[in-house]
């Protein structure tokens, strides 16, 4: 009977540890591979998953070059045998934030389908620092000269106010002069041209966009807080407006968080802290070395019974 307790004793333990160890891999696998000393699996996108949280920026690339549709690259300094691929982006498109670990990186775009390791048609490097967003856009045209421009995207507003820039992404309109509300943003600005952040308050407000050619305009909801690049466009019938949440009012500032942009989904919440499971891991542990010294201490007075 003791040794029948004993045994089922010790199978909880084990089962108690497997289940540590696997919600370890799920929560951050570089804690499974600290514990287990084999790298936990990962997803193509293994620089998004495999970032720490303390020590990670966020990223957004946007297509605002008018043009057939490119594959964009994105490269850790580290690891450039794995990179991150948007396959298919097009003018206007804007992913969602991308959490990566500080540390430089690359993008370079190519055509849709083109081997990796063919040339770029244009690429960038840039310092990912820990806490900070950052918007990579491929801007201008190709008869102007196009460029990767990486912008450092703001993740907090003023209390009470919100932030608002411009990136003027309109060929067939080179100059724009944009006003939201009764405050104008900028005067003539020219294709491939990027703003400052301005203050604006809050509220549903009017954006407009004058040009030698017309009018535009459009309604935008700015929350207290909030942070947004509205981006100019050309549409199917002149003009078209893109309202950018480069920060949602209730965001934490310090995790860095990223909205959305023309059909983007903010990253899911973190995933949670290790100390649960690390002492879940410690107790079946100790479980496990108090069920093998009881069953080897049964096993030896049962010998001792017997002769």
């Amino acid at each position: 009977m003791r040794l029948g307790r004993r045994l089922v004793l010790l199978t909880a333990a084990t089962t108690l540890l497997g289940s540590a160890v696997a919600a370890i891999a799920a929560a951050s696998p570089a804690a499974y591979a600290a514990t287990t000393g084999r790298p936990a699996a990962t997803g193509a996108q293994a620089i998004s998953a495999a970032a720490d949280q303390g020590n990670a920026g966020w990223v957004r690339c946007a297509n605002l070059s008018q043009g057939t549709p490119e594959d964009v690259y994105l490269y850790s300094f580290g690891d450039p045998q794995n990179p991150t691929v948007l396959m298919n982006e097009g003018y206007g498109s804007v992913s969602s934030y991308m959490q990566l670990n500080a540390g430089e990186y690359t993008v370079a775009v190519r055509p849709v389908g083109v081997a990796a390791s063919s040339p770029a048609s244009i690429t960038t490097s840039f310092m990912v620092s820990a806490g900070t967003n950052y918007t990579v856009a491929s801007l201008g045209s190709a008869a102007a000269g196009r460029r990767l421009q990486v912008l450092q995207d703001q993740i907090a507003a003023p209390n009470g106010e919100a932030l608002v820039r411009v990136i003027q992404a309109s060929p067939k309109q080179p100059q724009v002069t944009v006003s939201i509300g009764a405050d104008t943003l900028a005067r003539q600005l020219a294709l491939g041209s990027v703003t400052t952040y301005q203050t604006v308050q809050p509220g549903t407000l009017t954006v407009a966009f004058s040009t030698p050619d017309g009018h535009a305009a459009m309604p935008v909801t700015l929350a207290a807080g909030s942070v947004h690049t509205i981006v100019v466009l050309d549409g199917t019938s002149g003009l078209k407006i893109e309202n950018l949440t480069d920060a949602a009012a209730s965001q934490v500032a310090a995790k860095g968080g990223a909205a959305t942009g023309l059909g983007g989904t903010a990253p899911g919440p973190p995933a949670p802290g290790l100390t649960p499971w690390l002492a879940t891991l410690v107790g079946g542990l100790l479980l496990a070395v108090a069920g093998g010294f009881g069953l080897r201490r049964s096993r030896r007075t049962d010998a001792v019974a017997g002769s």
